[in-house]
């Protein structure tokens, strides 16, 4: 595993139900009478390599952020060199139940385009299991690489060893091994690891 300056992981927010985002449902509401906020993964676009300064502003800020990284090599001056670069180029993710006040915070962070979605009010969400798969993998040091985004195919799911239940499509490429590849359809983005095929279930 290459050392990375920054593990570009889950930053816990303090204050996961702030409280401006409790909504009393009466005058004289109750503890039970209040609605929770409803915490959903979103997308954030940023500007060209500015992943890790988006992902920086709004960690201070107290945001649950996740910025996933692969392991890559680049040859300068007939030497490779390791470093580490964004799973989905222009993109890291943020799980909050967004409101008008923190769509504002969001948007207005310097190297962000926009956060996905039409606006404020209705924003694209990603699956949590999506993002669960692939978190799974990111945190089992499983090598993984960039794979054409795919659709259709056979839906299998890992049955032993750090990936055990990872769900995704399997491609074979040869007789005892292949590729689970898991995707983030909005994205339609595509990460592939190799796994022996005696480890898949079809689903």
């Amino acid at each position: 595993m290459i050392p990375s300056e920054n593990p570009g992981g889950i930053v816990p927010r303090m204050d996961a139900y702030p409280p401006r985002l409790m909504l009393p449902l009466a005058e004289h509401a109750g503890p039970s009478d209040f609605r929770e906020p409803t915490l959903r993964w979103h997308v954030l676009w940023t500007r060209s390599n500015c992943e890790q300064l988006v992902y920086e502003q709004l960690s201070v800020q107290g945001f649950e952020l996740w910025l996933p990284m692969l392991d890559k090599w680049a040859r300068r001056k007939h030497v490779r060199v390791p470093f580490r670069a964004p799973m989905f180029p222009g993109y890291l993710f943020v799980r909050e139940a967004v409101d008008r006040t923190s769509y504002t915070e969001i948007s207005r962070t310097r190297g962000m385009v926009r956060i996905l979605g039409e606006r404020w009010d209705k924003l694209a969400t990603v699956p949590d299991r999506e993002i669960e798969a692939i978190r799974q993998v990111h945190e089992s040091d499983t090598p993984g690489v960039p794979h054409a985004y795919l659709q259709e195919g056979q839906r299998v799911r890992i049955t032993k060893g750090p990936l055990t239940d990872v769900e995704g499509f399997f491609v074979k490429t040869d007789a005892r091994k292949g590729l689970l590849v898991l995707s983030i359809e909005m994205l339609r983005r595509s990460l592939a690891v190799k796994v022996n095929r005696g480890m898949v279930v079809a689903i």
